[in-house]
């Protein structure tokens, strides 16, 4: 006499096991679908965004780096721009790097 569970399922009917396929699937389907409006789509959206702002860079722009440097673009290369911190300090940064677009004057504030 066994008392496991799996005795216990391994007795029942062979026909209540084979269900339709696509039941099965569905699970697995509605996980992708959730996964990309959740994940995926929302995160492209913003790649989208921020390749836009950094092709729109011009100098006299005023931006923050994601290293939280704040400054003013001097100068603009194909990779690198020239952003100067303070008077007299430049530092040459990675267009990637590049956070977010201030607007005008914010730096006077800081």
């Amino acid at each position: 006499m066994s008392f496991f569970i799996t005795d216990a399922l391994a007795q029942g009917e062979p026909a209540a096991a084979a269900g339709d396929p696509f039941m099965a699937l569905l699970p697995l389907v509605l996980f992708a679908v959730v996964f990309y409006f959740l994940l995926i789509r929302p995160q492209s959206k913003r790649q989208k965004e921020h390749r836009k702002m950094i092709e729109a860079l011009s100098k006299g722009d005023e931006i923050t780096t994601v290293g939280g440097v704040a400054g003013r673009v001097i100068d603009l290369g194909e990779n690198f721009i020239l952003v100067e911190i303070a008077d007299g300090v430049q530092i040459k940064v990675r267009r990637m790097a590049v956070e977010a677009v201030m607007p005008k004057g914010t730096l006077k504030d800081l």
